[in-house]
């Protein structure tokens, strides 16, 4: 598999939260008090940086993990990627905003995303098998 399928799953990983964020972006909007017209004019790009190299650490990992493991194949992969999201990562988000006050909706919006990015990453590592 290698170098290439985890930077290939980094990338559509990392894509993923181009939909999902782009779908869900008023609601997203909304629940941290910001606007577009904010948004628009933070110039600001770490943030992006940092969900890159997120998912590029999130891809590297599911990579030694699913090797080591023997999942070979892409719908297992799918299934454990989406299962790393959902019972390890999510709850981690949803305790740190529940402490934090979050509104309940970022909650979701973020921890789904989540879900569907480690998903993707799964997919697509196990496509490279």
């Amino acid at each position: 598999m290698g170098i290439i399928a985890v930077i290939v799953a980094a990338v559509l990983g990392f894509a993923t939260g181009a939909v999902w964020y782009g779908a869900l972006g008023a609601q997203w909007m909304q629940a941290v008090g910001r606007t577009k017209e904010e948004i628009e004019a933070d110039k600001n790009k770490t943030p992006f940086v940092i969900a890159f190299v997120a998912a590029l650490l999130a891809s590297m990992v599911m990579h030694h993990m699913f090797t080591m493991a023997g999942i070979e194949d892409a719908l297992r992969c799918l299934a454990y990627g989406a299962g790393l999201g959902l019972f390890l990562v999510a709850p981690w988000i949803v305790l740190h905003y529940g402490f934090a006050g979050r509104p309940k909706a970022l909650w979701i919006i973020d921890a789904g995303h989540t879900v569907a990015a480690f998903a993707v990453i799964g997919l697509v590592l196990g496509l490279f098998y």
